[in-house]
């Protein structure tokens, strides 16, 4: 397991996981990515990698694992996620891409 450090996205307060290093980073955002599962970080008990747990977390900005005060909001890491050996889009949406929004 290493330290790894990330800011709030809303007030750039520091927190730090404990996550094992084959973990790769997809984004850190003030709202979860669709169709990504999060785990809360106070659920960690820092043997537990959290990529086993989900395909994020969900931190508080100002809760234990941050250094300072915070805003008291919630924000998402989101690691990269895979389906069929490809990484997966959050950007890309999950209906059909065929559909005819002219069709009566």
């Amino acid at each position: 397991m290493v330290g790894v450090t990330y800011y709030c996205p809303r007030c750039e307060t520091v927190a730090e996981l404990e996550r094992d290093a084959y973990l790769a980073d997809k984004c850190v955002t003030p709202h979860p990515l669709e169709g990504w599962e999060y785990v809360p970080a106070y659920e960690l008990d820092g043997e537990t990698d959290p990529g086993d747990l989900a395909d994020g977390v969900e931190l508080v900005c100002g809760a234990a694992e941050t250094d300072g005060e915070g805003c008291g909001e919630p924000y998402y890491l989101s690691f990269v996620k895979f389906a069929d050996g490809e990484e997966l889009d959050p950007r890309t949406p999950t209906a059909d891409a065929n559909f005819d929004f002219l069709r009566r």
